[in-house]
């Protein structure tokens, strides 16, 4: 659980990514508005931990780009009903500004006025999918609501990056994770939607044993690995990427939004036992799959 007294490390970081990995692409990267990344450090300096890298968007992507990394999945989420259009021109906006080595995602309000129209104006536009927050936008995810997005988004075929696993959670938030996320509520919409590719970022924590099984069984289920890696937060299984279906795991880094050194999962991909081809389909060819990257 998040807690204001999380610890924000002084971990040693690198200027570029390990020696002799593949091509990496970052799917997990968040950018705002600076005012909204202002509040939304202020949420996290009450909440949970100090973010380490204090940038704006354009600060966020050099920053990446220089490090080494070849391409990033850029993602927003509306935490208010009537923000998701306009956060959706930003994301364009600048992603124009980088010539092909960004894919943003697009948000909607679930439930919000002309939330159908908003995200086809969002995917018209050029963006490459969908990101979903339950734990910040509060929504049930078995709704009409929820229907009419995955509906819009697989018949545009656009991908889903929802975060519905039931950890971090916070005290802080309107809604109680535990309530409206788990593995059985998502099940229901692979099941529905079965032609709508779903990512669940941080390996579905706190449900990483149901997540790892569940993608065993529904094609259409990718996890990314964010946050998850860095021996941060306390995890009851121990996570052995060797024992997932290695084609539907992606690497995300939560950058900038993180408590430590930006390369922390690389250096822990590093370490890992994991071989040459198992690093190249984590790091690269995963996210190139489920987001139809041309790159």
């Amino acid at each position: 659980m998040l807690q204001p007294t999380l610890p924000t490390l002084d971990d040693m970081e690198s200027n570029t990514i390990p020696a002799g990995f593949p091509k990496v692409i970052d799917a997990h990267v968040h950018i705002f508005p600076i005012n909204i990344f202002k509040a939304i450090r202020r949420w996290f300096d009450e909440n949970a931990w100090h973010i380490r890298y204090q940038l704006s968007t354009s600060e966020v992507f050099d920053f990446l780009l220089s490090h080494g990394v070849r391409h990033i999945i850029a993602l927003q989420y509306a935490h208010t009903a009537g923000i998701a259009r306009d956060l959706n021109h930003y994301m364009v906006k600048k992603c124009q500004q980088y010539s092909g080595r960004i894919t943003g995602i697009a948000t909607v309000y679930p439930g919000e006025q002309d939330a159908g129209m908003i995200l086809q104006e969002a995917f018209d536009s050029g963006l490459g999918g969908l990101k979903l927050h339950a734990h910040v936008q509060c929504f049930n995810i078995n709704s009409d609501d929820t229907d009419l997005i995955f509906d819009i988004c697989q018949s545009n075929n656009k991908p889903v990056v929802i975060h519905i696993g039931k950890e971090p959670k916070s005290l802080a938030y309107r809604c109680d994770p535990y309530k409206i996320c788990g593995v059985d509520k998502l099940e229901r919409v692979l099941n529905d939607f079965p032609n709508l590719k779903i990512c669940v970022p941080h390996l579905g924590f706190s449900e990483t044993y149901e997540y790892r099984t569940l993608i065993e069984k529904y094609d259409n289920l990718w996890l990314d690995t964010t946050m998850v890696l860095t021996d941060y937060f306390n995890i009851e299984e121990r996570i052995e990427l060797k024992e997932y279906r290695i084609e539907r795991i992606m690497y995300g880094s939560d950058f900038p939004n993180i408590p430590y050194a930006w390369d922390r999962e690389l250096k822990w991909l590093r370490n890992s036992s994991l071989s040459d081809y198992e690093l190249d389909m984590i790091l690269n060819k995963n996210a190139t799959e489920f987001f139809d990257l041309n790159i």
